[in-house]
């Protein structure tokens, strides 16, 4: 039996290579709290401020550029590529989505990836950092389930094994390089918007709210999606294909979600490159490793076929 088949049948496992590895140190914890509330309490603002005062056009540009990169460095680099290997990419291109990922704020791309990893081997049973399901069926278990799922999870100072769960990323010095930069990536993904906020502006005020748009309220809407796919798509929604856990497709979420919200096939499939499979189903995050593709920057793209689909549905 593999370390992780073990791990598989008791995920508390003691050992010289455990699910946890360690805990974070305090400062490491309060700067998760300031990171999550901070941007929340941003977004509680921002409803009455964008009544009152209305947004500029550069607030609204800032944050959605800044949403897409971020976003899509979270879906197609750190999810797809670094965590599933659903495609292969030149370094530079590993670079860039280590980089444009930590833009997101969700944590370096080794944490990221080694808790995601985490997740699918023990979906919604224990040892999974983030199941709605861990507490029970009843109406208030369900309610802390999906609390758990959708944030509280993200304040357990437990650390996932990294050597257990990460053991490529770890020999890739670049990656690793890149990653302990995370703290400059995270004064950038705050600061550019603040310092493009300004030259589009030319003005003090549009420093303050390229910040607050592109920046904080970027961060807290990405955030709450993200998140979404953790409680809302392990909850609600339809299930296609057979897949071990409770893994559902949300429609509303797709576009957001950059085409994560089609979650259903991602758990019965985690290594295609495409989630959203069925007609219509739009999947953003695809049709960016298909442009990548094309242009020579990704390859050996793992693309859904048609007798792999009918055997997770159940028709062959």
């Amino acid at each position: 039996m593999t370390a992780t088949a073990q791990d598989a049948a008791n995920p508390m496992m003691s050992g010289p290579n455990p699910v946890i590895s360690g805990r974070r140190t305090a400062l490491q914890h309060v700067l998760i709290y300031v990171f999550v509330a901070v941007p929340m309490v941003a977004l509680v603002a921002a409803v009455p401020l964008a009544w009152g005062w209305g947004v500029d056009w550069h607030d609204l540009v800032l944050f959605g550029v800044f949403y897409v990169i971020a976003v899509l460095g979270v879906t197609v680099g750190f999810h797809r590529h670094f965590t599933h290997k659903s495609f292969k990419a030149k370094p530079w291109l590993r670079v860039a989505m280590v980089i444009s990922g930590s833009l997101a704020v969700q944590g370096n791309v080794l944490n990221w990836v080694a808790d995601h990893r985490r997740h699918h081997a023990y979906s919604d049973r224990e040892g999974d950092p983030h199941s709605p399901w861990l507490f029970g069926t009843s109406p208030l278990a369900v309610a802390k389930g999906f609390l758990h799922a959708h944030m509280m999870w993200f304040f357990d100072r437990d650390e996932t094994n990294h050597r257990r769960f990460i053991p490529d990323l770890l020999a890739d010095r670049l990656i690793v390089r890149t990653s302990k930069a995370f703290g400059l990536w995270v004064a950038v993904s705050l600061l550019l918007p603040a310092a493009l906020g300004g030259l589009l502006s030319w003005s003090w005020s549009g420093v303050l709210t390229g910040f607050f748009w592109g920046g904080l309220v970027r961060l807290a809407v990405s955030n709450h999606v993200t998140w979404s796919i953790n409680s809302i798509c392990h909850m609600v929604g339809e299930r296609p294909f057979r897949s071990r856990d409770r893994s559902r497709n949300f429609w509303p979420l797709a576009i957001l979600s950059m085409g994560e919200s089609w979650h259903n096939l991602h758990h019965a499939d985690p290594t295609c490159a495409r989630h959203g499979v069925l007609r219509g189903q739009i999947d953003i995050s695809a049709r960016v490793i298909w442009m990548f593709e094309r242009f020579g920057w990704a390859y050996d793209v793992r693309w859904p076929t048609p007798r792999r689909l009918a055997r997770l549905s159940g028709a062959a």
